[in-house]
């Protein structure tokens, strides 16, 4: 993809979203899925996402995933309370009004923010675990209200078991179906009431989320430990839902943290454009993330988080750490700080660096891989099979330190002070820890390219399978491995990854786009990395044109 000319640069004006007709059209335009399926409900990997101007996160879709997720509850008698938090993006306001006016004519109990304040994902994890933990007999779950890092334009709904975690495929998919039924027969069924009804009504409990998070973080964080080394923290916060927690944490355990921007503004004009000239909250991006790496010297290591908080990006004195990078020291640490069982294993995405496969061998650990989503590590880390779990997208979360579960979705608050515990513990960033692991085990080259894709090429690609590879070579090595599925769970990874003794290359269709996205490693250079390249983009071709 070409560099934008205005990438790392804050937006001019006539880029800048018109929150005033996005939220108009939220109201005012209906989505017609009979005629137009691309405005149908889909869960992807995360839930569903969609913005009001072109029909897909519109009234009638919040209502119709509402009434469906209330459904789904009665099917599997979840009678407890449903946690229900929001995030910073303009959208999210009117779809937070939405989802309650039907949960509460469904007669359900919500917990919310109290005065309708935001709620990062990873704090609504934690609430429904800690609050499981003690009513068995009334098990609660949760929604979130955000599209993660998209840009400003976007609404998004994520919905979170019992388990705490992303819901798994058979329930989002339950749901998926059931809201477009409702939605082709123009709401008939959805029960709703007015909104001050619904904030006044008895089943509306307003709770300060962040106390109960804060307090419990020194179960699962050094914090004492970060005290007193004195490090200096840089926080930018993105305009995201967690900003307000960055001080109560500083007060509670004598940190010093200072954040670079304590803006909450529905445009994100603060946010300086990302590679392709959009306004995108990416904390793994270099070019999202120009203010906060522009400040780097100022501080001993600093944080971002996206929108929801579900994501972290850590910046050292050299610059920001690549999200690859961070996982495999984030593991190479826990292992050897924790006193976990010797059998916990550890979890990553498919499309991850060999670094933490390798990090882990010398470790002992077995290595738990899975395809794209979070939902898939849900289960090991309820029942602590796995210490550590993450995604080459700069997601992850881990366990407390007595080993028992923290969170079952990503958390960008304990991956960003954990590089804070890091260089108290040991004395050196987790970009000096990286270069440590580098030199016992080679230094990888990764890189992800988006592709063009036709729909019926789409269709096709997510048909593949091992033996439409006939080659036995890749990039010069023989090929030691081809997967379709998933290793650690035989589930579909929605496309293909061959590996060779120095590099693998994935390719899968994305979930939202008409494009391939295509993941590639080497451990040999530059040179095999354009090689593995140019073969891996030639097999794929020969894949779709039916070669």
């Amino acid at each position: 993809m070409k560099l934008h000319p205005l990438a790392g640069q804050l937006a001019p004006q006539h880029l800048l979203v018109n929150v005033p007709r996005l939220i108009a059209n939220y109201y005012q335009l209906q989505p017609d899925v009979v005629n137009c399926p691309e405005q149908k409900v889909r869960f992807g990997t995360s839930g569903h996402r969609g913005t009001s101007g072109n029909k897909t996160f519109n009234e009638f879709h919040l209502l119709a995933i509402a009434q469906a997720i209330c459904d789904r509850r009665k099917l599997d008698n979840i009678s407890g309370p449903l946690f229900l938090g929001k995030d910073t993006h303009a959208l999210s306001e009117p779809a937070f009004c939405s989802v309650l006016s039907v949960l509460i004519a469904n007669d359900v109990s919500v917990v919310i923010e109290k005065d309708r304040g935001y709620t990062p994902t990873p704090v609504i994890s934690h609430a429904i675990l800690t609050h499981n933990r003690s009513h068995q007999h009334a098990l609660g779950d949760g929604i979130v209200i955000t599209p993660s890092h998209n840009p400003p334009e976007d609404g998004g709904l994520k919905y979170n078991g019992t388990n705490g975690g992303p819901a798994d495929v058979t329930v989002t998919r339950w749901i998926e179906q059931r809201a477009n039924a409702l939605l082709r027969d123009e709401l008939k069924d959805v029960n709703r009431t007015g909104l001050d009804s619904a904030l006044d009504s008895k089943l509306v409990c307003q709770r300060d989320f962040a106390y109960g998070y804060v307090e419990d973080l020194d179960n699962i964080i050094d914090m004492q430990a970060i005290s007193k080394a004195g490090i200096k923290i840089g926080v930018d916060p993105m305009g995201g839902a967690g900003l307000h927690y960055w001080d109560l944490i500083a007060q509670r355990y004598s940190l010093d943290i200072e954040l670079i921007c304590d803006c909450i503004d529905p445009t994100f004009s603060f946010i300086s454009l990302d590679k392709d000239g959009k306004i995108r909250m990416d904390c793994s991006s270099e070019y999202a993330m120009t203010r906060l790496i522009a400040a780097k010297s100022r501080f001993d290591v600093a944080i971002a988080n996206d929108t929801d908080y579900d994501r972290h990006g850590i910046v050292t004195k050299k610059g920001l750490l690549h999200a690859n990078h961070y996982l495999a020291v984030a593991v190479d640490y826990l292992f050897r700080h924790r006193h976990w069982a010797p059998t916990m294993g550890v979890g990553k995405s498919l499309m991850a660096s060999s670094m933490v496969d390798k990090v882990a061998a010398r470790l002992g650990r077995e290595v738990f891989e899975v395809p794209v989503g979070f939902k898939w590590f849900v289960d090991a880390l309820t029942k602590g099979t796995l210490g550590f779990a993450g995604e080459d997208s700069a997601g992850a979360s881990f366990l407390r330190k007595d080993g028992s579960v923290w969170s079952t979705d990503k958390d960008g608050f304990i991956m960003g002070l954990l590089a804070a515990e890091m260089l108290a513990v040991t004395g050196i960033d987790p970009e000096q820890s990286y270069q440590a692991l580098t030199a016992v085990h080679g230094t990888p080259i990764y890189r992800r390219i988006d592709v063009p894709l036709s729909h019926g090429e789409k269709k096709r690609f997510k048909q593949l399978d091992e033996t439409k590879i006939t080659t036995e070579t890749l990039a010069g090595e023989d090929i030691l491995a081809i997967y379709t599925k998933a290793p650690g769970n035989e589930h579909s990874i929605g496309g293909i990854k061959v590996v060779t003794a120095s590099g693998w290359f994935a390719a899968r269709a994305s979930g939202t786009e008409n494009l391939y996205k295509i993941y590639l490693e080497s451990f040999k250079g530059k040179a095999h990395l354009a090689l593995l390249e140019k073969h891996a983009k030639a097999l794929v071709d020969g894949i779709l044109n039916g070669d």
